[in-house]
């Protein structure tokens, strides 16, 4: 949809298999996407918009879970899961935009990784020192630094375009926030107004407002959550859907 939130439509059509975590490319042609195959097993799918062809990148590599095209639009990152309920820490893994070379970053454990701006490092969830926290680290594994320290971290998370902010959201459950912090994690600040059960936040373009997920006007309702936009002052909160069905996992596109 439009960022005003008109302009709606559907890109998957298959109503008998589960999509998630959409995500746009650099330069608003394609969309990224993973689908349910069968247990334990969940494709990466690159979307051409302009004449809606399907794309499948990957082939039973596991549990594939947040894909995002770096910033030159030539790498992707994602989480990979095993399912194997021994070993429930999921892998952060890059390859090429065709789905080639997959491999995981080496000894880092995580989910919900996003690109900086610069395309050099990868911010994530993780949750592999103790409480769940988010860490960047460099594609070769190097530079691994813990960045938050908030009492209850889900994951999902975005980086300003210009690389001074990220957003996240923390909380317990029916009681999360969107917070945005320097991209060093000092100045912490709680962006959305409480009471509204807040997450999966995605910075715009410009980097003035974020895109989330809330149940601001059906709180309490499982199928209510809507998507919202709200400048990153904390002003002028707008609500962009309005349906039967839970809104939810927005990203911004270019």
């Amino acid at each position: 949809m439009n960022a005003d939130g008109s302009g709606v439509r559907r890109l998957t059509t298959n109503n008998n298999v589960r999509h998630f975590y959409p995500s746009l490319s650099p330069d608003g042609q394609s969309v990224l996407y993973t689908s349910f195959r069968e247990q334990n097993v969940y494709e990466i799918y690159s979307l051409d918009l302009n004449n809606n062809t399907v794309e499948r990148l990957t082939d039973r590599l596991g549990i594939l879970t947040a894909p995002e095209f770096s910033p030159d639009g030539e790498s992707i990152t994602f989480a990979r899961g095993s399912g194997n309920p021994g070993n429930d820490q999921s892998q952060i893994m890059t390859m090429n935009r065709k789905g080639e070379n997959a491999g995981n970053i080496p000894q880092i454990l995580g989910w919900d990784p996003t690109w900086s701006p610069d395309g050099k490092q990868i911010l994530f969830a993780s949750s592999s020192q103790g409480a769940v926290q988010l860490f960047v680290v460099n594609q070769s594994g190097k530079g691994l630094r813990q960045v938050t320290n908030l009492p209850a971290i889900r994951g999902r998370s975005d980086w300003s375009t210009d690389g001074q902010l990220i957003t996240t959201y923390s909380g317990p459950s029916w009681n999360r926030e969107i917070y945005v912090m320097n991209a060093d994690g000092s100045n912490v600040r709680q962006l959305t107004p409480t009471g509204g059960n807040s997450q999966g936040p995605s910075f715009s373009p410009d980097g003035q407002w974020v895109t989330f997920t809330a149940y601001f006007d059906k709180y309490g309702d499982d199928h209510g959550c809507e998507i919202y936009i709200i400048r990153i002052d904390g002003s002028n909160l707008r609500r962009l859907t309005n349906n039967d069905y839970c809104d939810y996992q927005p990203r911004w596109g270019p």
